[in-house]
């Protein structure tokens, strides 16, 4: 008997069968159960998977919105004619930008956008290339934007060779009593090559500077050669440079020279007895002139009486004289004998 106050459902008997409507309430309290500890099982994993669902729906949403990519693109210049070179500075790259989603713009290989500019049929003179996006095969759904520079403008010209002559340029002063007499370089002349409007403005080659100071004798040696310009090529990078030295010839007056007499067996008495020459020859001999008896009057043979005898001078080979003044010397031989010395 059930105690009052109390619920709950009443337990069978032993041996008492379960009433159907029992049973079946169980089962389905049972399933439930079940259920909802498979939904809390599996509400983990589908957060997982939702979660990574959004994060690839965001991923490839943001992949395509457009972005903006700089990229430096190198330039080939190709099949320009034999014998043309190009003159004027030219770019090795352009750079461009580029639209378009970023998962593309990050595939860009800039090798593969290598812009090829054809010079084919180009001649002297300049040509001109206008640069358009179609010139750059980016990936489809992007687009180039910008390009730097958009025209590119080249000086061509054509290779020539021509021969000039070669100057030897020389600093310094020789040493004393020297001058540079001549001076040539073998070869005299040099072949040059480069853009026929830089060849024909070149008059000459000039060598470095070859110092001649101090220089006492005469020199051969190697010089190296000055290129006219960047784009011009010798066709050797020496010469031979030879300088020949010569002695300064010079003028010079030498005042009150003693005039003596020569060979004369009787006194004498001269007038006047001294004389001014003027004298031409090698600075050098000049200043060491023995002056001493170099000027006299020959009076070998005479006898006793009154001459006018020209001045002689006695000079070395390589001098000689411009004037003597008095060009001649009025001497009297006396009777009187001179007297014999030993």
């Amino acid at each position: 008997m059930a105690t009052p106050g109390m619920t709950g459902s009443i337990l069978p008997r032993p041996g008492e069968a379960v009433p159907p409507s029992a049973a079946s309430g169980g089962g389905r309290r049972s399933r439930v159960s079940i259920a909802a500890q498979a939904l809390q099982r599996n509400m983990g994993l589908r957060l997982i998977s939702l979660g990574l669902a959004i994060g690839l729906w965001i991923f490839v949403n943001a992949g395509q919105h457009g972005a903006l990519q700089s990229v430096q693109v190198p330039i080939s210049y190709r099949d320009l004619p034999p014998g043309f070179i190009i003159t004027s500075p030219h770019p090795e790259f352009v750079r461009i930008q580029v639209s378009g989603p970023r998962t593309l713009l990050s595939l860009i290989d800039p090798a593969r956008l290598t812009l090829r500019l054809d010079l084919t049929g180009v001649g002297i003179g300049q040509a001109s290339f206008k640069i358009g996006p179609e010139a750059f095969p980016v990936p489809r759904q992007t687009s180039v934007t910008s390009i730097l520079p958009s025209q590119i403008v080249l000086e061509i010209d054509k290779n020539i060779t021509r021969e000039v002559p070669v100057h030897l340029v020389m600093m310094g002063i020789p040493g004393e009593g020297y001058k540079v007499a001549a001076a040539d370089v073998t070869p005299p002349q040099i072949s040059i090559r480069g853009p026929s409007r830089e060849v024909s403005r070149v008059e000459r080659v000039e060598t470095e500077a070859l110092s001649v100071a101090g220089l006492t004798a005469d020199l051969s040696s190697p010089i190296s050669l000055m290129t006219p310009s960047s784009s011009i090529r010798l066709a050797a990078d020496y010469v031979t440079a030879r300088v020949t030295l010569g002695p300064i010839i010079v003028q010079r007056q030498y005042h009150q020279l003693e005039v003596a007499v020569r060979d004369s067996d009787f006194k004498f008495r001269i007038d006047p007895h001294r004389v001014t020459l003027e004298l031409r020859g090698p600075s050098l001999t000049l200043a060491k002139l023995e002056l001493k008896g170099m000027v006299y009057v020959e009076a070998g043979g005479l006898g006793p009486g009154s001459y006018m005898l020209p001045a002689q001078v006695n000079l070395p080979d390589d001098v000689g004289l411009v004037q003597a003044a008095p060009a001649k010397i009025r001497i009297r031989l006396y009777h009187e004998r001179q007297a014999q010395n030993g």
